[in-house]
């Protein structure tokens, strides 16, 4: 028995694990109440698994994506509506899957669910979120589950977004055009999720403010350069201005999208190319036009000594969230980026809709 509870899974690493199932097509169990719910991603649920539900299945789509679809969600976030199989797994597909809007215009009616405890589904759209899957799920109520079968209760929805504890586990002097006295930190999340980055220039008196850039990955932008975005523009003269000061950090953290993930970028741009700007393609693909969470940001600078920063940014929600983690921001640094026809949309929605300094 000691054996037993020195190496078995916690909650939380159970939660991590069921994460990575839903992202290779395998089901999970979410326990309510003890009423044992399988829940399958919409997105990786394969040809096979969608023919063996029973008739009772259900489908469930946040509160943003039913909107789009003009039907009533009628739950916390969420809408719960009973699954016709007969239209088969793509017709499922294309109500999870905005982009397929065009080749499935008619999807109704759809048949909700009313009543009934919605914690179950909840949780398991909560985990496709993290699992950076679109956030729709399959739902079939059953009385036992295989015992291979992650299997969690809806008390880890308090865990959910717990940001865990993170190490820096690498690091090393790495030259640069903009500074040869710089260094690389890269810090691992204990959950195993993805490696985020700190780039430390000059010698730092950590009792002073640093300039600092919390600057999220943009692969599109950033390595790409991407016109439909200002992201890469802001990372070379976040650089830049870090290099002139001499000394600084920036910190590079894996947040796609704002915390969608490329693969929901990219629909995101499909979407925009419909017509939809930033935050209405968030919202049709079932996510809240900011899915990113700073604290992350807020740990690796206290884990380098960082308590006061002067903050390159336009986005208020940025200097906010430092502050609430235990960041005090003593300046804010306006990024200024260049306008052009393809960002021109782009970096006004960020002004209009999402508070972004102009």
């Amino acid at each position: 028995m000691k054996g037993k509870v020195l190496f078995s899974p916690s909650p939380l690493e159970t939660l991590d694990r069921a994460r990575n199932d839903l992202r290779i097509g395998l089901p999970i169990c979410i326990i309510d109440n003890a009423k044992c719910w399988l829940i399958f991603s919409i997105e990786t649920i394969s040809f096979e698994r969608f023919s063996n539900l029973d008739e009772n299945s259900e489908f469930c789509i946040t509160e943003k994506r039913a909107r789009t679809l003009k039907t009533i969600p009628y739950f916390k976030n969420i809408g719960r509506y009973h699954l016709d199989k007969t239209k088969g797994i793509q017709w499922v597909k294309a109500v999870a899957d905005p982009v397929r809007d065009l080749n499935y215009p008619m999807k109704g009616p759809f048949t909700p669910i009313r009543t009934g405890s919605a914690d179950a589904h909840q949780l398991g759209i909560s985990i496709c979120k993290k699992a950076k899957l679109l956030p729709a799920i399959i739902a079939q109520q059953v009385d036992h589950v295989d015992k291979n079968i992650t299997s969690i209760s809806t008390s880890a929805k308090e865990l959910i977004n717990f940001d865990e504890n993170i190490v820096n586990i690498a690091a090393a002097n790495l030259p640069l055009r903009i500074s040869s006295d710089s260094k690389l930190h890269v810090f691992r999340p204990v959950n195993g999720t993805e490696e985020n980055y700190a780039l430390e220039i000059g010698s730092i008196n950590r009792a002073d403010p640093v300039l600092c850039r919390l600057h999220s990955a943009c692969f599109t932008g950033d390595l790409l350069g991407s016109l439909k975005c200002d992201c890469g523009e802001q990372l070379r003269k976040a650089l830049q201005t870090i290099g002139e000061e001499k000394q600084g950090i920036l910190l590079y953290l894996n947040q796609e999208g704002r915390g969608i993930g490329l693969a929901n970028k990219m629909r995101a741009y499909a979407l925009q190319n419909q017509g939809f700007d930033t935050v209405e393609a968030n919202h049709r693909l079932g996510f809240e036009d900011e899915e990113r969470d700073f604290e992350i940001g807020a740990k690796i600078l206290k884990e380098l000594g960082f308590k006061r920063i002067k903050l390159l940014t336009n986005n208020p929600k940025k200097i906010n969230m430092m502050e609430a983690f235990g960041i005090e921001v003593v300046k804010r640094i306006p990024l200024k980026t260049e306008l052009t026809p393809e960002n021109t949309n782009y970096l006004a929605t960020k002004v209009k809709k999402s508070g972004h300094f102009n």
